[in-house]
């Protein structure tokens, strides 16, 4: 026991003298070095607010009375549609198909007090019911007003007892790369969310053929985002979301909507017309590069290089020629194809625009009245145009519309079997055409199921049918 009160009295004196001698030399030490120690001062712009008392950064951005603003006037869209598919693999295999409910959401934005609602078309693509539900939870059935496939853009209305919130378009063309923004929606059907981010690319192509004009931002947007608002910090409507760049189908990075001023001009033609009214100046060609300035033999390596006139447009009367940049539109840069078809959305048949060309070097503006689009796509066979007089009488046929460009993908096939540019179609499913309008009617009321029927006079005069399944 006596071994035992040695050992830890020995123990307690050992500690106390190895702590005295930290306190008196060592911490002493490091005191002193601590003190000799100097840091560079780092000073931030600050304001003191005097209701929250608390210090701000005067160069953060506030987006509180943008999302005030806006998040009232976003809503939640369902769509509730009837598909046909196959519920199993052995249907799939026996090529059955079973009718059911398919449920899908949404965004959609108030753009009048009277409830008129602009969406994505994919949203609301195959509802047998639509139904609105409002910020404050309030529910209304919906009915399609009209859309364009093409911008993927849809009109909406409820009818509401009240004046509803709603939300202003600014002017997309205005809006500048890096300039804050805030996305409005409903993603993964929660309601209300804002996201921010800044806008990261304007005239933004996805398809690939030169079709869309998106705006990009790095603003968070997800599934059930689509068709909701992309607003600048005045809390003005500057675009409708309507995709995201994913390998995941969530949002990884980047977020593109159709600009406002295009969804603007869609929504008053639907209202006004009952379709999209488009003007175009009739020009085909490609966006300079270093690669493709050196294909054409110019020195431009921005703007949009004019390889051929369509017949009648409005570029031909303009005197536009082949070899000609495009290097401005109005006030719009022109530096690829996408800056050129996005800023022609927004404009109508009959419209005047100043086109600025380098022609030989020098820069020369031209106004060009825009015409009605004068061609149309057909599945399988290519571009058509509607046909002139001589085209008919050359065929002796008094009704028909003119192949202008054949498919490029069946092209050998149609020359194979005595079809090439010039030959007049005279028929679809049946059914005489005299104009595109016609051929456009024919094919959209179409069946997914029905065979394709081209009645067609070739080049020898013959009139032929192909069917294609």
């Amino acid at each position: 026991m006596k071994k035992i009160l040695t050992l830890v009295l020995v123990s307690v004196l050992g500690g106390f003298i190895t702590l005295s001698s930290y306190k008196l030399f060592l911490e002493k030490d490091n005191l002193a070095a601590d003190n000799t120690r100097t840091e560079q001062s780092f000073f931030v712009p600050t304001k003191y607010d005097t209701k929250t008392t608390r210090l701000i950064n005067t160069d953060t951005p506030n987006f509180v009375s943008a999302a005030d603003k806006t998040v009232h006037a976003v809503v939640h869209v369902k769509n509730t549609a009837v598909i046909s598919a196959p519920t199993s693999f052995e249907d799939f295999f026996f090529g059955r198909k079973y009718e059911h409910t398919q449920i899908g959401t949404g965004s959609g934005v108030i753009i009048s007090p009277d409830g008129y609602i602009i969406t994505n078309n994919h949203v609301i693509d195959g509802a047998k019911e639509l139904s609105i539900t409002l910020n404050d939870n309030k529910i209304y059935d919906a009915k399609i007003i009209g859309s364009d496939a093409k911008t993927d853009i849809a009109l909406l209305k409820i009818d509401a007892d009240e004046d509803l919130p709603f939300m202003t378009f600014g002017d997309s063309d205005q809006a500048k790369i890096g300039e804050w923004v805030l996305a409005v929606g409903n993603p993964f059907n929660l309601t209300s969310t804002v996201t921010a981010g800044i806008i990261s690319a304007k005239s933004r192509d996805l398809s690939g053929r030169n079709s869309q004009s998106f705006i990009q931002t790095d603003a968070a947007v997800n599934p059930g985002n689509s068709g909701g608002a992309l607003v600048n910090i005045n809390g003005d409507l500057i675009g409708i979301n309507t995709a995201i760049s994913s390998q995941t189908g969530s949002y990884i990075g980047y977020s593109f909507a159709v600009p406002s001023n295009i969804a603007r001009k869609v929504v008053e033609d639907i209202m006004e017309y009952g379709d999209v009214q488009t003007g175009i100046l009739g020009v085909t060609g490609g966006s300079l590069n270093g690669d493709t300035a050196e294909q054409f033999g110019v020195d431009d390596t921005e703007g949009f290089y004019v390889n051929s006139i369509e017949e009648d447009s409005g570029a031909e009367k303009a005197g536009i020629k082949s070899g000609d940049i495009i290097k401005k539109v109005d006030d719009v840069e022109i530096s690829k194809f996408s800056d050129l078809s996005g800023y022609l959305t927004t404009k109508r048949p009959d419209d005047i625009v100043k086109v600025t060309i380098s022609r030989n070097h020098e820069l020369k503006e031209i106004p060009v009245k825009l015409v009605k689009n004068l061609t149309t796509e057909l599945p399988i066979l290519g571009r058509v145009r509607n046909a002139k007089e001589e085209d008919l009488r050359k065929f002796k046929t008094k009704n028909g519309i003119k192949i202008a460009q054949l498919n490029n993908q069946y092209a050998r096939n149609w020359k194979a079997n005595d079809i090439e540019e010039g030959c007049i179609v005279t028929a679809i499913n049946g059914i005489d055409v005299n104009s595109i309008d016609d051929a456009k009617r024919i094919i959209s009321s179409k069946s997914d199921d029905e065979p394709l029927k081209f009645e067609i006079i070739n080049k020898n005069g013959q009139k032929e049918n192909f069917f294609w399944r």
